[in-house]
């Protein structure tokens, strides 16, 4: 059983939530001030079915580097990935996957019949179905496959699109029934702080990368400028925060509390200096807990902020 927890990847799961909770309450705020309902089911459900995605996509992950090989050049890394030690088998792992994908398909049917199926939105229901079958596929593909996807340096690209904003976007939509661009803003600043997650982790892997031919962003940019990549996924985020908070004229209506996400600035800043002095990429490996920790509190502030101050 611990073997199983520890390929789960814990320290993954509240950057996984982020995104559900950025557009879910931004969207409790516009519900509640128009005089509707916030239906915290579909809350509950909605994080429910994004760490049963995040959890598919680790043992995915595990599996697929497990069998290519990627994970056997590991130093001093390789006896924490299941597969990769033996802990668990290639088949264990396999039918594992195949067990979560059908978990996370139904938890998101579950979802949707709560949030379309009493007001007879069939065809939401239907698109939103077809987007969880593309999350999944997009949670094992990334190493499992003919041409896994994170093989060939798109992995920030599906990072970016289903962390900010399928998440963002997509839980707004839950409870709102409709699409503001204004969440464009939100979604991309949680997308870009997923991204330099994974650029993290690439940049820590970056030497055994080049030796199993797994050709990530930060092994095709270099070490220098995949930390110069680094620092402007973790710049922007707060600035289209506010951007996002004054479109919607809070500064006008003197509103400040919903800036208090702004205190972020200060450690957000020295984790960026303390990123930049690395040297050696398997120091990068703290950082990635950091920076997950930090989404995590940007989206519970912003939820505050607009909801409860």
């Amino acid at each position: 059983m611990i073997d199983w927890i520890k390929a789960a990847r814990l320290r993954t799961l509240p950057l996984s939530m982020s995104g559900i909770i950025m557009g879910s309450f931004i969207a409790r705020w516009r519900v509640i001030e128009n005089g509707g309902t916030w239906d915290w089911k579909i809350f509950a459900m909605a994080i429910l079915v994004t760490l049963l995605y995040q959890i598919l996509s680790n043992f995915a992950n595990d599996y697929g580097d497990g069998v290519i090989g990627t994970d056997k050049n590991r130093i001093g890394e390789a006896e924490q990935r299941a597969v990769a030690s033996g802990k668990i088998t290639a088949n264990q792992m396999r039918n594992a996957v195949i067990l979560f994908a059908i978990l996370s398909f139904l938890a998101t049917v579950g979802l949707l019949y709560l949030a379309f199926f009493k007001e007879n939105l069939m065809k939401e229901f239907y698109i939103f179905v077809g987007l969880g079958i593309a999350c999944i596929l997009a949670a094992i593909g990334y190493t499992v496959g003919k041409k896994p996807y994170g093989y060939l340096g798109l992995g920030d690209i599906f990072v970016f699109v289903f962390f900010g904003l399928v998440s963002v976007c997509g839980s707004y939509f839950l409870f709102t029934k409709t699409f503001h661009w204004d969440m464009l803003l939100p979604a991309t600043a949680i997308g870009m702080l997923s991204a330099a997650v994974l650029n993290l982790n690439n940049m820590r892997d970056i030497e055994n990368d080049a030796i199993s031919g797994k050709k990530t962003l930060a092994l095709r940019l270099g070490f220098r400028n995949a930390m110069v990549y680094e620092v402007i996924l973790l710049q922007l985020p707060l600035i289209l925060m506010l951007v996002f908070m004054m479109m919607n004229g809070l500064h006008t209506e003197r509103k400040y509390y919903a800036f208090i996400f702004f205190i972020l600035m200060f450690p957000m800043t020295g984790l960026r200096r303390k990123i930049m002095q690395v040297k050696q990429p398997s120091e990068l490996d703290p950082f990635l807990k950091q920076v997950g920790i930090m989404t995590l509190m940007l989206a519970i502030l912003v939820a505050f902020g607009l909801n409860y101050f």
